[in-house]
């Protein structure tokens, strides 16, 4: 007699169910644009209680300024306000209410410099963003995280937005207001998380860090245009330094970005090409738009102040600076410094593997490159370990760490400069 079986059921493969949309709990506020309105949210905001979340709203992308467009807040007791930081000479109320408060921002550098301009700076500050990057998590944008830690789904759509159109739709209006919606609760998560790893003390030298953030000019800019790596000989360096250079002059006074006058590889194409006259220019690819022509015999004054250049006063393919060569070039170089670098690299990263957090936060690359580069001509290792620290904390380091990190890289130059010591310490600091 033959044995029945029960049939068997397929196994459950279907796609979870997305996370709930995060909506704003008490409606989309009206914007703040009038003198009373900034003066009634002020005494609102000043009343709450706790941290205040802030977010700001630029027009990258089609703006030359990063100057703020929008400004969210939100704090317990004083709902969401949206301020309209175009429509004010000064934001002095909001100054007054803010005094003294903690600030959650996420991505706090990009941030800083715009609300900076408009007279706002945190005098108590929490970065979501740089939290999750100290607790390991793998991604740290605000959507991720508010869906991973608050189980909300963030709306995406307006992200690019040009937030210099006025009036503001009010579809901008609700996706600029949810950025703030759940900042403090997301705060309040990762700082318990902070806590219990043992890590709030780095957050909080990182956070004091931003409060006195400023960003650093760059120099040769004109080097990150793209696609400079097809242009041959200084000359042609020369030639996407003054191109790059007359659009930005006129992108500034026009307040636009640059790439909409003319892009990078309108650039590097005149670069390459060399036109001497203006039929020549517009034979080239991106020059064909109205921006190109309004400005072409800009365009070619460029190319001859380049072409006219003596052969002293032409760019090198490197900029001379007086930081370290670039790591690739060590080896040549010096020998010696090239193992010192990679030692401590390795030793870096098994730490910051055991920390849970990116290498890049344990030490920066350009602070462990500048101190392997050129270190303490002492080896006695106690006189070394301390002439390291005031090394990294001149270099901008902080104390955290600098105590994780100062050990490894004395271990790394005693060890570089006598391989026979190579293995008498582990390197760990610990």
């Amino acid at each position: 007699m033959s044995e029945t079986t029960e049939p068997i059921e397929p196994a459950d493969v279907s796609e979870p169910e997305p996370a709930e949309l995060l909506t704003l709990a008490d409606g989309l506020p009206e914007l703040i644009d009038t003198q009373a309105a900034l003066e009634e949210y002020a005494a609102r905001l000043a009343a709450g209680t706790g941290p205040v979340a802030i977010d700001a709203e630029r027009a990258s992308g089609y703006r030359y300024s990063q100057r703020a467009y929008l400004i969210q807040l939100r704090r317990a007791g004083s709902g969401t306000g949206l301020v309209d930081p175009i429509a004010f000479d000064s934001l002095a109320p909001l100054v007054e209410a803010l005094e003294g408060t903690e600030w959650i921002l996420h991505a706090a550098t990009q941030d800083l410099p715009c609300l900076t301009e408009v007279g706002l700076h945190p005098d108590e500050l929490f970065d979501t963003e740089l939290a999750g990057r100290l607790l390991g998590y793998p991604k740290v944008g605000l959507a991720t995280l508010v869906e991973t830690l608050l189980g909300f789904r963030m709306k995406k759509e307006h992200s690019a937005a040009d937030w210099s159109t006025r009036p503001m739709p009010e579809s901008w209006l609700e996706y600029a207001a949810l950025d703030v919606e759940v900042l403090v609760e997301l705060r309040d998560l990762l700082a318990a998380e902070l806590e219990e790893s043992g890590k709030a003390e780095w957050a909080r030298q990182e956070f004091d860090a931003l409060r006195s953030f400023t960003p650093t000019p760059r120099v040769d800019a004109w080097r990150r245009t793209s696609g400079l790596h097809r242009v041959r000989g200084r000359r042609g360096l020369a030639a996407v330094k003054e191109l790059w250079e007359t659009r930005d002059e006129l992108a500034e006074r026009r307040d636009v970005t640059p790439g909409r006058i003319i892009p990078d590889s309108a650039i590097v194409a005149a670069a390459v090409a060399m036109p001497t006259d203006r039929a020549a220019l517009s034979a080239l690819k991106g020059f064909h738009g109205r921006g190109a022509d309004r400005y072409a015999a800009r365009w070619v004054e460029a190319l001859e102040r380049a072409a006219s250049l003596e052969e002293d006063q032409l760019p090198t393919r490197s900029p001379r600076g007086e930081g370290p060569p670039v790591a690739r070039a060590w080896a040549e170089k010096d020998p010696v410094a090239a193992r010192r670098l990679q030692l401590a690299r390795d030793a870096m990263t098994a730490l910051a593997e055991e920390q849970n957090l990116p290498v890049e936060n344990l030490l920066t690359p350009d602070v462990l490159r500048r101190t392997l580069w050129a270190p303490p001509a002492t080896r006695d290792p106690g006189d070394l370990l301390d002439r390291v620290v005031d090394q990294l904390s001149a270099l901008g380091a902080r104390p955290w760490q600098i105590a994780l990190t100062a050990p490894i890289i004395v271990t790394a130059i005693l060890d570089a400069d006598d391989p026979a010591h190579d293995g008498e310490s582990d390197g760990s600091g610990s």
